[in-house]
């Protein structure tokens, strides 16, 4: 019932319970986790709440997640991005090096949540100007189909003249193209006639009846500079990136023909026809105060740089890379190429599985910027056959759909459901423990067969608690094997 009320409130709306409820559809167990997340995500429109004065001393508190691999940090906090649709990004703390070392700039995970935020706006726009753009794309369509009913077209401008003319004068911009571009033949039908014409012509389109049909269109295509990178700086940062997008405004796109079906026209025409409808700017300024307000980055394998005091070799680097990730978590300002992105409010999620090191070998001071800490269990042999079953997104219930698209009604019996969880159970305790992910293994190895001769039988397939053992027994049975197959 908690279920069905969530889905119909806003984010804003749901209380720590109904959230919790919500990551319960995809993820078995880890209550703990849930529980930190779900106040977080809370906390922060009990922030917006708040008075403007008080509202700015409010930071986040960040979360560290301590467990093994496979039991869920990395959906728990995906999931709870997308229930909040927010920003979210996800990092290796591993790829990180200190300034000095080969590898990438801790600033960088800032500019990749500006990237997504970007993404994730535009989308957003996108989606409300879809019809918009799908009818101005059928008639472009239109007018190439019965070029003798399109109206006239106003001239269009020498770009790189305009180009020019911005920074050497107007001379530049009064010249005319010696060779310009052929206009597309006036109307030549009356104009009841060229309206009955293409009305009949927008309706084929529509419903697709043109969609085979070869058309020529023309494609602009940015122009491409032999420079390449330029000041030394990764893409997006400031002070380097790629030398064509810097001038992008500068240099006039080049317009291509190229021979496309319909279907394709329609799909390359609506996306133009959506980026001319949508303001970038606002785009990007709506973007950044999302990402600021209510970003989520989940550094994984932070126990990776958990290095001891004194560390020699290979390993000199880990105590630099949490000093370099310090002023990120307690809040800085990262110039972005679509502006500066203040990380005074973004929530961090931390996780690692501390096999060797532990939180406390993390610097003093980043752990304090983890206040919240939650242990996430190992999972049993019971919560495999849960992973398997019930969640929405349950394994046995994906396998079903793959099969059933080459006829095969597959029923995995319970006993076969136990069987499978109970031999994930031992490889995991034998090898490495994998957590959940040894599922997939398991299961591909028991429906390996079936997949195969699928296509040729069809029909009606149960699996059973023998038949599982008879695929699986001389492998799980086999320490050394399993290791190497399991």
């Amino acid at each position: 019932m908690t279920t069905a009320i969530a889905a119909t409130k806003n984010a804003q709306d749901l209380t720590p319970r109904e959230i919790v409820a919500e990551l319960d559809r995809y993820i078995v167990g880890q209550g703990d986790a849930k529980r930190a997340v779900a106040v977080a995500m809370r906390n922060r429109y009990r922030r917006e709440r708040l008075p403007e004065r008080v509202r700015k001393e409010v930071a986040p508190k960040n979360i560290l997640m301590i467990g093994p691999t496979g039991v869920g940090k990395t959906e728990i906090a995906r999931r709870l991005a997308t229930l909040a649709g927010a920003p979210f990004l996800k990092v290796e703390a591993t790829k990180y090096t200190e300034v000095g070392y080969v590898g990438r700039d801790v600033e960088s995970m800032v500019r990749d949540l500006a990237e997504a935020a970007v993404r994730m706006v535009s989308d957003e726009r996108r989606a409300d100007v879809r019809e918009a753009a799908d009818n101005a794309a059928v008639e472009r369509v239109v007018d190439i189909l019965h070029p003798e009913t399109r109206g006239p077209q106003p001239a269009t401008p020498n770009p790189f003249a305009a180009s020019l003319g911005s920074i050497f004068g107007n001379a530049f911009a009064n010249q005319q193209p010696q060779h310009a571009a052929p206009q597309p033949a006036p109307r030549t039908l009356p104009d009841d006639e060229a309206a009955s014409v293409r009305a009949s012509a927008r309706a084929d389109v529509q419903r697709g009846f043109y969609d085979v049909r070869l058309i020529e269109i023309e494609v602009e295509e940015a122009a491409q500079l032999p420079i390449g990178m330029i000041g030394g700086g990764e893409p997006g940062a400031m002070g380097g990136g790629d030398m064509s997008e810097m001038l992008g405004g500068l240099l006039p796109k080049k317009k291509v023909q190229k021979r496309v079906t319909v279907a394709d026209a329609r799909r390359i025409f609506a996306q133009q026809e959506a980026d001319k409808l949508i303001d970038m700017d606002a785009v990007k300024r709506e973007a950044l105060r999302r990402a600021a307000d209510h970003g989520i980055v989940f550094i994984d394998e932070i126990d990776k740089v958990a290095g001891r005091e004194g560390a020699r070799g290979p390993d000199v680097s880990r105590e630099g890379v949490q000093r370099d990730i310090l002023p990120i978590v307690e809040g800085s300002t990262v110039q972005t190429k679509h502006g500066p992105l203040s990380t005074d409010h973004v929530l961090f999620i931390a996780a690692g599985a501390f096999h060797v090191s532990k939180p406390s070998d993390l610097i003093p001071e980043l752990q304090g910027r983890f206040p919240v800490r939650v242990e996430l269990d190992s999972l049993t042999a019971s919560d495999f056959e849960t992973i398997l079953t019930q969640p929405e997104n349950a394994l046995i219930g994906q396998y079903k759909a793959l099969l059933g698209t080459d006829g095969v009604d597959l029923d995995v019996t319970a006993d076969a459901i136990a069987e499978i969880a109970q031999i994930a159970m031992r490889v995991n305790e034998q090898t490495e423990n994998i957590g959940a992910r040894r599922l997939h293994t398991v299961l591909e190895r028991v429906l390996d067969e079936i997949a195969f001769r699928a296509p040729e039988e069809g029909g009606r397939l149960v699996i059973d608690a023998a038949y599982v053992r008879e695929r699986l027994d001389s492998i799980a049975g086999n320490a050394d094997l399993s290791s190497f197959i399991l």
